[in-house]
């Protein structure tokens, strides 16, 4: 059994055309967290995850248009730190984090530390362009956050919202999350890992690998020069 801490951590989930998972991932996450530390970020859907998230009376922000993940996740950083959080969890839509390890973020959170659910990766279980893009975007970040990170590409994070007000972020896409720890790192900011599971399927992935691995490398051109 995990210790759970006694901080105020906002839960949030950016989504984007989540609904076949909108249900199912409320009721999981109402095991562990209150109704109101959970905050979703609908990011300008075209399904019907705006209707999901008001048929289950969680609170929400909803955007008018597709911003991109950065956007949707600096709107819930702004609101954790309005409602005085001391910490903010984010973990994806889709089910491939399991809300059943929330635990072992919070027996980890002091507020000192940025928190990473990190997976083991292997061959067998997810395309090999997905291991190459997170051990080569991984290795990049331990290199300019001076510290070792094995899954940099995780969403499955817990950051102390104080960090949140020290740093400045620009980023409004995927390369957001990689912004977050270059700075970080820059700051002395430890960063400790927890493992979490491996799950992936078929779902539909938003990612576009070279857009955003073209701004993954604007992201290392402006720490080395910037």
């Amino acid at each position: 059994m995990f210790e759970v801490k006694k901080y105020a951590v906002l839960v949030m989930i950016p989504a984007y055309n989540a609904a076949p998972y909108i249900p199912e991932l409320i009721n999981r996450l109402r095991v562990y967290v209150a109704d109101e530390d959970i905050l979703f970020i609908n990011d300008g859907s075209t399904d019907n995850t705006l209707e999901l998230l008001k048929d289950n009376r969680v609170n929400y922000i909803s955007f008018p248009e597709n911003r991109g993940k950065g956007a949707a996740l600096m709107a819930g950083f702004e609101f954790a730190i309005k409602n005085n959080y001391d910490s903010v969890l984010t973990i994806d839509a889709d089910l491939q984090h399991l809300p059943e390890e929330i635990p072992r973020f919070y027996a980890l959170d002091d507020g000192r530390h940025l928190i990473i659910g990190t997976r083991s990766f292997s061959l067998k279980e997810i395309p090999y362009s997905r291991w190459l893009s997170n051990n080569l975007t991984s290795l990049i970040v331990s290199v300019f956050s001076t510290q070792r990170v094995r899954d940099s590409q995780s969403g499955f994070r817990l950051i102390p919202v104080e960090l949140l007000k020290t740093i400045r972020l620009n980023s409004v896409k995927y390369d957001f999350e990689s912004e977050i720890l270059f700075k970080a790192g820059a700051m002395g900011y430890p960063v400790v890992e927890v493992p979490i599971s491996t799950v992936y399927d078929n779902a539909t992935s938003y990612i576009n690998h070279f857009l955003d691995t073209t701004r993954f490398i604007r992201q290392i051109w402006k720490r080395i020069w910037m």
